[in-house]
């Protein structure tokens, strides 16, 4: 099976739930913590099955690479707060993601967004591109502008 772009399903009941926090929370939240969640990254090999049935970080299927990259990936900056314009709220990480002088294992074409603030780092989305191999190299993720058509994460 091939990896497949999505947000996560378990994502979707998790924000009903208030389990993840992209921005600092009001002082009369229900969580009872008001900063934001920190998240990162992984990377994963054109072979993972990962979806929208995805639920949580694993190392299973990751890249594993000399240079700059470890298991379970690099920090997201998360300086831009949660918004909204219409009906459309949305959130993107407020700087790229990249990995220096990686040379990976093989071929992967995915990122894992995951919330690592969280008991059993829960998946956030799955975000595909096509299938990149690097040799000694960086390898960024540039991230699309904060707005509520292109947000890395969109809920309309």
């Amino acid at each position: 099976m091939a990896n497949v772009a999505a947000l996560c399903t378990s994502f979707k009941q998790e924000l009903m739930n208030g389990s993840h926090a992209f921005g600092a929370q009001a002082a009369n939240s229900v969580r009872t913590v008001t900063t934001k969640d920190t998240f990162k990254m992984a990377l994963y090999l054109v072979s993972g099955s990962l979806g929208a049935a995805t639920t949580a970080y694993s190392s299973t299927n990751e890249l594993a690479a000399t240079g700059n990259y470890t298991a379970g990936g690099n920090a997201v900056t998360n300086a831009t707060a949660p918004t909204t314009t219409g009906t459309t709220a949305f959130w993107t990480p407020s700087a790229s993601v990249s990995w220096a002088a990686l040379t990976s294992s093989g071929s992967f074409d995915c990122a894992l967004l995951y919330n690592t603030a969280s008991t059993g780092a829960l998946a956030v989305g799955v975000f595909t591109f096509g299938a990149q191999t690097v040799t000694a190299g960086t390898f960024t993720l540039t991230m699309p502008a904060n707005d509520a058509s292109n947000g890395l994460i969109r809920i309309a």
